[in-house]
């Protein structure tokens, strides 16, 4: 694994940490370190959460390396642009949840990365936004089409047109993070959350999220066809048998993730 992109195994639990300083830029070898980590991880079966953070104290990821849009025409901008989305649903798509520990400064590709996952702790002294409007670009890697669907699609078009950066207590005021903790706490509370997460049934919890991630793309009677579909599939699970047998008879519950 690069050194730009560390994964470190605590039992169930990846910790995905990028750590290109001085602010963690997304450089080509960073998103091609990215794309591998959540390849390798993708199809590990005893996985059951993933949190992603960045390196040091100053930024999760204060966006892609600028230097790089100089020697862009048309066709290379489109194509960087389409890699980047492909990496980040990689990101979304991981079978199981991912959890952004946002622990400063997340612009542009770095807000998009976390929008790719499913719950987003922010430390209080971060900041968000996507600026890309401000170097005469927009956001290229989902963010116009991942931050209209995660807050109210006004305040995500005031975001995107002006560029203005927003500070962690409106981040999470107007539903971009899920939780704000004090700073230096963003791991921390994460890996509390991945913590309660690994306690239930690893199946369930999978399926859970894919009925999750397919019933947004699809309309209400398809979804709940999705859901009901899925639940189906849990009754021939082991880990049903033995979730329902330890409620009755008030015991915790053995999961093996069958």
């Amino acid at each position: 694994m690069s050194d730009l992109v560390q994964v470190s195994r605590e039992g169930r639990l990846a910790v995905v940490t990028i750590n290109n300083p001085p602010v963690n830029a997304l450089n080509k070898q960073v998103m091609d370190a990215l794309e591998n980590a959540f390849d390798m991880l993708a199809g590990d079966p005893d996985l059951g959460a993933v949190i992603v953070t960045g390196g040091g104290d100053k930024a999760f990821v204060a966006g892609a390396d600028i230097k790089e849009f100089l020697a862009l025409d048309s066709a290379g901008g489109e194509k960087l642009s389409r890699r980047g989305q492909l990496i980040f649903q990689r990101i979304a798509d991981c079978p199981v949840p991912v959890i952004a520990a946002v622990n400063g400064y997340a612009l542009g590709g770095g807000l998009e990365l976390a929008l790719a996952c499913d719950i987003r702790v922010i430390a209080e002294n971060a900041k968000v936004g996507v600026p890309e409007v401000s170097l005469a670009v927009l956001p290229g890697y989902g963010g116009t089409q991942r931050l209209p669907r995660t807050i109210a699609p006004g305040r995500a078009r005031e975001m995107i047109f002006t560029g203005d950066p927003i500070d962690a207590a409106e981040a999470y005021r107007i539903g971009l993070a899920d939780r704000l903790v004090p700073a230096g706490e963003a791991l921390a509370a994460a890996r509390d959350i991945a913590a309660r997460i690994l306690k239930r049934g690893p199946v369930a919890v999978r399926l859970a999220k894919e009925a999750v991630n397919r019933g947004l793309e699809q309309t209400l009677e398809e979804g709940l066809k999705t859901e009901a579909a899925l639940w189906g599939r849990l009754c021939d699970t082991e880990d049903l048998k033995e979730g329902a047998g330890a409620f009755l008879e008030k015991r915790p519950p053995v999961f093996k993730g069958k």
